[in-house]
């Protein structure tokens, strides 16, 4: 059962605690090995400024964790010293890493992000380049995996990590059922723009609504941007604006995201060889498929079915 602890400090805000909880915490049955999940801080810890409810005392868990979340950091100035050296402690152990929001500041104190890329929310990315120079700080995305290390942007976007994890160690198919549990999107991919700069509806109503139900019923189709944007009745070009301010991406890489996760799906749930997989998500060939399988998640069809096969 592999073990995760969530590293509390004061002042630490109620939302992202709250989101990691709920996604790691409950059994819901979804897999023969859930975690064994954690919640630990130093002693009078309060979240949010005054719950102090349920926090197991110290931080002596951190370093015998499979993973370890540190969730927003109250304090971007000082970073609690205890937290640092536990977090930098789990790393060098062998835990995995996950920071959202402003938990980056703890894991940047730490060193953790040195030479690599990292995001946190929005209005304190300037702040974390500023002080540390080594970190190759992205602004734009949601969250970033960098294997052993991770990091999300502010709020929403921590429970968008969250999944990603659930995704990384129990598959596809497990991640989606949970997310359905909590009514949010199966999966926003962590390239997705942070901040999505028009006020579009995300629900049923938006301009694309139509459009994206009509090109994920396709997709076994060699759909294109021009296909798209023909059944929409658009230019390519005011496609591209539209999709922008409704995903925060381009027509293409969202049409690719979709492919690939239905790849992912099917190499789960069903015995298709991966060019019959390849044929029904409309990559053409196996090779197409591997090229772009490899390149999203960092493994072969092959690998990933052995790995999430149910």
């Amino acid at each position: 059962m592999p073990s995760i602890a969530l590293a509390v400090a004061d002042g630490t805000p109620l939302f992202e605690l709250a989101a990691a909880c709920e996604v790691f915490g409950p059994d819901r049955g979804l897999s023969d090995s859930w975690y064994d999940f954690t919640v630990c801080g130093e002693d009078g810890a309060r979240v949010g400024g005054w719950l102090t409810a349920g926090i197991a005392p110290g931080l002596a868990a951190l370093p015998r964790a499979d993973t370890v979340i540190v969730p927003s950091c109250h304090d971007l100035e000082a970073p609690p010293p205890a937290l640092v050296d536990a977090v930098r402690a789990a790393h060098r152990g062998g835990a995995r890493v996950a920071s959202l929001c402003t938990g980056a500041f703890v894991l940047a104190e730490a060193g953790l992000l040195d030479g690599r890329r990292a995001t946190t929310h929005w209005a304190h990315t300037s702040l974390l380049r500023d002080r540390y120079p080594d970190v190759r700080v992205d602004p734009d995305v949601l969250y970033i995996d960098e294997g052993d290390v991770l990091t999300s942007a502010g709020k929403a976007a921590g429970l968008d990590l969250c999944l990603h994890l659930v995704r990384k160690d129990h598959g596809a198919a497990v991640a989606n059922a949970l997310a359905r549990s909590l009514v949010v999107p199966p999966h926003r991919p962590g390239g997705q723009a942070q901040f999505i700069p028009a006020a579009v509806s995300h629900g049923r109503d938006h301009v694309l609504a139509d459009l994206i139900s009509w090109t994920l019923e396709r997709l076994d189709r060699p759909l294109t941007v021009r296909d798209l944007a023909r059944r929409a009745g658009m230019s390519p070009r005011n496609l591209a604006r539209h999709f922008n301010a409704v995903t925060g991406t381009t027509p293409l890489r969202w049409l690719l995201t979709q492919r690939v996760g239905r790849a992912r799906e099917l190499l789960e749930t069903s015995d298709l060889t991966v060019e019959q997989i390849a044929s029904r998500t409309g990559m053409g060939t196996a090779t197409t498929l591997h090229r772009h399988f490899s390149r999203r998640l960092g493994v072969p069809p092959d690998a990933y079915r052995r790995t999430f096969r149910t």
